[in-house]
């Protein structure tokens, strides 16, 4: 009997095992927020689709550079970003129904063309709907922290998930991460430095590698209060060799 082939070659879908991009938790929706996102989703959303490929061009009606913002909370940072930058195709995603319906109302009071979102979590989006090598920029600002380092595991910036995420990024591409948990910077520059096909724009010599907070990444209101009351935050720029 002929040996079994190993299981990535039966199966080329990535096993994440316990990894997702969120924490369940309850979150209060707004009737404001709960209109929002009846109203703009069929507008400015996405659907996920199992097994179905995303053709960036047709989602965004044109053909743009393509930046991925994994968890963008309520909103704020990713309306300023897409606002900035209007040359870009922007695909927010977001598992939180009152983070979707806070964008979506941004988008409509700023008239925001330029922003696309999908209400679910990444991991299944990454594996089953982004291209390989069709994002010129990912940004993971803020990830939930499980903030205690023995709960390390639980936490998304994982080896096979940056692995895998690599394999979604074009050569050159920017990879910026966010955090204002020590602990989870520490891990995030260890799985970072250590997948070969990313390089760190900042070199160990200065700050550790961790880089200063670009101008590309707005300072929200609930950082500023943060660094007001000698809260670090913690900024990782990598490269896609």
């Amino acid at each position: 009997m002929q040996d079994q082939a190993p299981k990535e070659e039966q199966d080329p879908k990535v096993d994440y095992g316990h990894i997702k991009s969120f924490v369940y938790r309850r979150g209060h929706l707004t009737k404001a927020q709960e209109q929002a996102v009846e109203r703009g989703m069929p507008v400015w959303g996405i659907e996920y689709k199992a097994g179905q490929q995303l053709d960036f061009e047709q989602a965004f009606k044109r053909q743009a550079p393509t930046w991925l913002e994994i968890g963008f909370g309520m909103g704020e940072t990713t309306a300023k970003i897409a606002t900035a930058h209007p040359h870009v195709n922007y695909l927010g995603v977001e598992i939180y129904t009152a983070g979707v319906g806070a964008l979506i109302k941004r988008i409509e009071e700023q008239n925001i063309q330029n922003i696309r979102i999908m209400s679910h979590d990444v991991v299944d989006i990454l594996n089953e709907m982004i291209p390989d090598a069709s994002l010129d920029r990912v940004l993971i600002y803020f990830p939930d922290p499980w903030r205690k380092k023995r709960h390390f595991k639980r936490r998304l910036i994982q080896p096979e998930f940056i692995k895998h995420l690599c394999t979604k990024l074009k050569p050159g591409a920017l990879l910026h991460c966010a955090t204002d948990w020590e602990h989870y910077a520490h891990q995030m520059l260890e799985v970072l430095s250590g997948e070969p096909a990313l390089t760190n724009t900042v070199s160990k010599d200065l700050a550790g590698g961790f880089a200063p907070r670009p101008d590309e990444r707005p300072l929200t209101k609930f950082e500023n209060r943060g660094l007001k009351l000698g809260h670090g935050v913690w900024d990782l720029l990598f490269l896609k060799s």
